[in-house]
């Protein structure tokens, strides 16, 4: 009897229920299939956002005749909306809907404003009349009215995006059992792949896409996303009856705020002598051993006189606003020492936002023949993504098998690929600066300055793109390795949510700079570095600038990741390295 049951329970998965909310079984739920179909919307989600945000600066210039600065702000802005808005979708799915009603109702919201983007684009009513140039005396920028509907289209968009990014990983990886050892390797491998994967999403946006949006229309091209977004919700709630779903365990926010309330109450209490004696209630096999760091927020645990008595009188456990355990302290720890690194990260994000706006800016100046064929300008992308792809297939076939080789490890830690991708992006900044020199020689140069098509190759982009691209490959996957696997259990949906909003703030620091540098070097009565015509201005000076600033950045980082100290014990993280090795620079 004892044995039929113990092979009863060895078919459910201990922390995972079914749709109909019994223990999962794990030979009907779960595993790849169920995965395959959380990715595939994650790939949509992707095929629209990028397909927007890559072709919008040129929309915006050429359609509703904006300045190319206030066109790459909008740009970004509105990137940087979409991921702030994990950090809502995070709230949401930790503390009341779970991730799959917030993947299936954030997914629905961007169908919506996808559809309504097409609609948009579609209608001539809502955007000016054309006109032959856009700095042409006649050429009149959209209304309010116009861009106000423009606007409502994008943060839809934003809202849908920032609700699905925060938990389609999550949910992607509930979907494996790491207390199996063959379903554990199965999530290392979903994890490893899931930024090829959204990649190649990216790619198919600009490429297909970009080009429908330029040679048949916007409309049709943002009405393909909308329809990829609708299918892709069919096909995800065709695995409802085979996903595993997790409870969720409350928002960890409450519990950051709960220890730092308990540690401010007890500011004037002095540490005891013996931390055995702070106040610990959590399992033995899941906690986590005290650190020196951060030691004030050591005084939340402090057993104070009427902790005891408010702890006897309920007959329960303590009030967690004024006495946390040393685990659930240790846990707020972890998150804490992750801000240094995320905050040097920021940096590349900002560097990021150039290519998808004024890197299109430049390709759209530029020669882009290819025989008869002529490029879109923002299918330039296409090398950035195909940088990503390259780097990934040689960090995985070449630079891991040779790194074990030498150094006895599954290839470059965390923080060492963080590097590696703030290196890369810096030296882009460096050549985009020297390419944008050569452009402007030769847009100076030339007999008609105004002139859409400059006599160079768009090809002299490359360079920039690959660098940063290449970057990107090195950096996403360890931000996403590091802000996973060195955060609290209860606390991966927060900690994904924390690194999207690097990239968040990595636009929103560049529309930032955009606005002080175009004021400052325009003061003069001048166009400044960032005229409304490029070929007036001189991008090349805010590339050095942006040179400057991530050379800064990284000895910056390279500080803080030689101060970080990783939890070694903790039994409550779960361990999937992506890269391995130890999280040393």
């Amino acid at each position: 009897m004892a044995a039929g049951e113990a092979a009863k329970m060895s078919l459910t998965v201990a922390d995972a229920v079914d749709y109909k909310g019994f223990p999962a079984d794990r030979t009907k739920t779960g595993g790849w299939v169920p995965a395959a179909l959380i990715l595939g919307i994650e790939i949509c989600e992707r095929l629209s956002t990028m397909g927007i945000a890559v072709n919008l600066v040129t929309y915006l210039g050429g359609v509703m005749h904006l300045p190319s600065s206030t066109s790459a702000n909008i740009v970004t802005d509105f990137m940087g909306t979409c991921f702030l808005l994990c950090l809502l979708g995070g709230f949401l799915a930790d503390s009341f809907l779970g991730r799959y009603r917030t993947i299936a109702i954030f997914a629905i919201i961007q169908t919506m404003g996808t559809g309504m983007l097409a609609v948009t684009t579609k209608l001539p009513q809502l955007r000016p009349p054309p006109c032959h140039r856009r700095h042409d005396a006649d050429c009149k920028e959209a209304s309010g009215f116009q861009m106000g509907i423009l606007y409502v289209a994008l943060y839809l968009i934003a809202l849908g995006t920032g609700g699905l990014k925060s938990s389609v990983s999550g949910f992607g990886t509930d979907q494996f059992d790491d207390k199996d050892e063959k379903e554990k390797s199965q999530m290392a491998y979903f994890f490893h792949r899931f930024f090829f994967f959204i990649s190649m999403g990216t790619l198919a946006a600009v490429t297909v896409l970009v080009y429908i949006q330029d040679e048949i229309g916007r409309s049709v091209g943002y009405g393909i996303c909308s329809i990829a977004m609708f299918l892709a919700i069919i096909i995800f709630f065709s695995g409802t009856p085979r996903y595993r779903y997790k409870k969720s365990s409350g928002s960890p926010i409450v519990q950051i705020f709960q220890v730092i309330a308990a540690a401010v109450r007890k500011r004037n209490l002095t540490l005891p002598y013996d931390v055995d004696m702070l106040y610990e209630d959590a399992p033995e096999p899941s906690r986590i051993h005290h650190t020196d760091q951060f030691q004030f927020l050591d005084k939340a645990a402090i057993v104070a006189e009427g902790d005891l008595h408010s702890m006897n009188m309920a007959g329960s456990g303590p009030n967690p606003w004024k006495l946390c355990s040393v685990t659930k302290v240790e846990e707020v720890k972890m998150m804490a020492r992750l801000l240094p690194i995320w905050a040097t990260t920021i940096i590349f994000w900002t560097t990021y936002a150039q290519m998808i706006t004024f890197s299109v800016e430049q390709a759209s100046t530029m020669n882009r023949s290819m025989g008869s064929f002529q490029i879109p300008a923002g299918s330039l992308t296409v090398f950035f993504v195909g940088a990503i792809l390259i780097t990934l297939a040689v960090y995985d076939r070449l630079i891991m098998p040779l790194w074990n080789k030498w150094k006895g490890k599954q290839g470059f830690s965390s923080l060492q690929r963080i590097a590696i991708g703030l290196i890369l992006s810096t030296i882009g900044m460096a050549a985009a600066a020297a390419a944008e020199m050569k452009r402007l020689s030769v847009a100076r140069s030339a007999t008609n300055a105004s002139s859409s098509s400059l006599p160079i190759s768009v090809f002299l982009l490359i360079p920039q793109f690959f660098l940063v691209g290449s970057g990107e490959a090195f950096i996403y996957t360890g931000q996403l390795d590091f802000f996973i696997t060195q955060s609290p259990k209860g606390m991966k949906t927060m900690s994904t949510g924390l690194f999207l909003t690097t990239l968040s703030l990595g636009f929103f620091v560049s529309s930032f700079l955009v606005s002080v540098v175009k004021k400052v070097t325009s003061g003069g009565g001048g166009e400044g570095w960032l005229a409304d015509n490029i070929n007036h201005g001189r991008l090349d000076l805010f590339y050095w600038l942006l040179a400057v600033l991530g050379l800064v950045n990284l000895v910056i980082y390279l500080i803080c990741a030689a101060w970080y100290k990783p939890q070694k014990a903790k039994p409550a993280a779960v361990q999937m390295k992506a890269g391995g090795g130890e999280d040393k620079c």
